[in-house]
């Protein structure tokens, strides 16, 4: 994924207003971002748990997605397995739900999937960060092929909440 500045990421977001948009809470640490290992960016909301942010790159521009999701319990992270990238991280999988784009979201109308809690499924996919024993079933598949199995993944989600 190439580099996003705040306002490219702002301005990707396709399943909430533009004022809201302007009031999201975008990473400070984005020089610091692994760019080079990301399929997507993806991050909690310090300020409110409760909320997370997806953003793609498709079609050569980028993509956002405001999410809902449960507050992460530290007690007892929900095992199961990431839509996304297939990968049963310690720290658990959440529910996510996007409000649709457009009148269908203006209408209550939400579309949902499991993800990584820590939204981190390129750095699992890649074996940058350590998802715990057992997390990912052995598969024949080439790391380009687990990359672009995740990529399809996250975009085929991207377009469901769009359409």
């Amino acid at each position: 994924m190439k580099p996003l500045t705040e306002q490219e990421i702002r301005t990707a977001f396709v399943n909430c207003t533009k004022g809201e948009a302007r009031r999201l809470s975008v990473p400070r640490d984005l020089a610091d971002r692994p760019w080079d290992d990301l399929d997507y960016l993806g991050w909690r909301d310090p300020r409110s748990p409760g909320r997370a942010y997806l953003v793609i790159e498709l079609d050569d521009r980028p993509r956002g997605l405001v999410l809902r999701c449960p507050s992460p319990t530290p007690t007892q992270p929900r095992r199961g397995m990431c839509a996304m990238c297939l990968t049963s991280p310690t720290g658990g999988v959440s529910l996510m739900v996007a409000p649709k784009a457009g009148r269908a979201g203006q209408q209550g109308n939400t579309v949902g999937t499991y993800l990584c809690s820590d939204l981190a499924c390129s750095l699992y996919v890649r074996g940058k960060k350590d998802a715990g024993a057992g997390a990912r079933l052995p598969e024949s598949l080439t790391l380009e092929e687990k990359i672009q199995r995740t990529v399809a993944n996250v975009a085929a989600f991207v377009a469901n909440v769009t359409s």
